[in-house]
């Protein structure tokens, strides 16, 4: 099953852990935002919650264009990263000299699943291709600007659950209650995909993600939120 378009989006551009980081930070910041903005609904009833669904939206597009951008500095800077350690194995006396920062690089995630030889006989390969490459110049890419286009879409499309509620509750106040509990739903969902992905108790690591997000409501309430 496909998905929406815009989550299918997201799956060709990003991986499952960004995607996973980008919802989380889309869902906190909408959840704090709605809560923190919650006065103008005491204030200014209808009106006051027209205001507060068109400031969460325009806060969280404005958080998608930043982290977008964030998203494609990354990619850059790590991509001159590698470029930088490309540049030291050519560079380096001996092949000695250039297996050691292959293996600086890649140490830690192997030495967990290999042994000395097979570390040192796969890091002299890459020492040699290395060498033998022709290194492209750190550029932006089409996959950089899809990847940010992806993260920043994710943080905006999670200020459209808080809204639902408005379209079907006159309320205000308790429209906005019914926002909360379901953005709350929502963090319990990605902390349990998020479980069943890292090999932990999907259940415990959603309950974890939960009991954040009622944390962050009871003190907004408790504030007068």
């Amino acid at each position: 099953m496909r998905g929406p378009p815009g989550l299918s989006f997201a799956r060709k551009h990003l991986d499952p852990g960004s995607r996973m980081l980008e919802i989380l930070f889309g869902l906190i910041m909408t959840l704090t935002f709605t809560l923190g903005a919650g006065m103008m609904l005491q204030e200014e009833g209808a009106e006051g919650a027209r205001e507060l669904l068109i400031a969460t939206a325009g806060c969280n597009l404005a958080w998608g264009v930043i982290d977008g951008i964030f998203y494609v500095l990354g990619e850059l800077f790590e991509r001159a990263r590698r470029l930088r350690i490309a540049a030291g194995v050519r560079a380096a006396a001996d092949e000695l000299a250039a297996r050691k920062l292959v293996a600086d690089e890649f140490d830690e995630s192997l030495e967990p699943v290999t042994d000395t030889p097979a570390r040192d006989g796969l890091y002299d390969a890459i020492a040699r291709r290395l060498r033998s490459l022709e290194i492209p110049p750190v550029r932006v890419r089409r996959e950089d600007l899809m990847g940010g286009l992806a993260s920043g879409w994710l943080v905006f499309a999670c200020s459209f659950p808080a809204a639902l509620p408005f379209a079907f509750i006159d309320e205000p106040r308790l429209a906005l209650r019914v926002s909360n509990v379901l953005l709350l739903g929502l963090l319990f969902v990605v902390g349990y995909q998020a479980g069943k992905r890292a090999f932990a108790k999907p259940w415990l690591v959603g309950s974890a993600f939960l009991l954040v997000g009622v944390a962050l409501v009871a003190a907004t309430i408790a504030l007068g939120g």
